[in-house]
């Protein structure tokens, strides 16, 4: 995945300005988010992790994981940390239809909504999805993408890779992702809490967006 971080600067001049890649500050914070989940087990392990370095993080969760999972979605909530919608069914926006897609983010609110959470915050899974799509949902939400991208979900990456992956384009404001899903555990599990130390012997601050 180091092509992606790579390229970063590429995508950005592709889509609207208007898109949240990383947030400029001047306490050296950064902001770990985990796309896919909830999930069992998994969820829970990030969680326990983050509790025991006392960080706060945003889960960018898919609407059927909420419904199917909702104690997991509960345990996010009762840490204390934020949500954000990752479509009801992690559409790919460039294979799929504007109002299927447009549908499919108000379910994925609505599925939110039932814990009595009103998100809004929004990434668009793969990180694709189409200008005029971006668009529609910019009107309710913040979309957020991302400057540092682990690589978790990759089966060909090693757990060592995606640590060093993380680290090697980590700044100040950086937005970075890993995954709470099965597909990513392994490497997750390895990379995230040497991540973290890594990020706080270097003086940064972590925050939830």
């Amino acid at each position: 995945m180091a092509y992606f971080n790579q390229f970063i600067p590429f995508l950005k001049f592709l889509y609207p300005s208007y898109l949240v890649w990383n947030i400029k500050n001047k306490e050296n914070k950064i902001y770990l988010t985990f796309d896919d989940g909830p999930v069992p087990t998994v969820t829970a392990a990030v969680l326990e992790i983050l509790k025991q370095y006392q960080i706060k993080a945003t889960f960018f969760c898919v609407g059927e994981n909420v419904v199917k999972y909702p104690e997991e979605f509960k345990s996010i909530l009762a840490d204390g940390h934020s949500v954000g919608n990752h479509t009801y069914n992690h559409l790919r926006g460039w294979d799929t239809g504007d109002t299927i897609y447009a549908k499919n983010i108000a379910q994925c609110d609505e599925a939110m909504q039932a814990h009595h959470v009103a998100t809004k915050l929004f990434r668009p899974p793969y990180g694709k999805a189409s200008r005029k799509q971006l668009h529609a949902v910019s009107k309710s939400h913040k979309v957020i993408m991302w400057n540092v991208l682990s690589g978790d979900f990759d089966a060909n990456q090693s757990p060592e890779k995606c640590f060093k992956e993380a680290i090697s384009h980590t700044s100040s404001g950086s937005i970075v992702i890993f995954h709470d899903s099965y597909k990513a555990e392994k490497n997750l599990l390895f990379a995230l809490p040497q991540y973290i130390d890594w990020c706080l012997k270097q003086g940064f601050q972590f925050d939830k967006l």
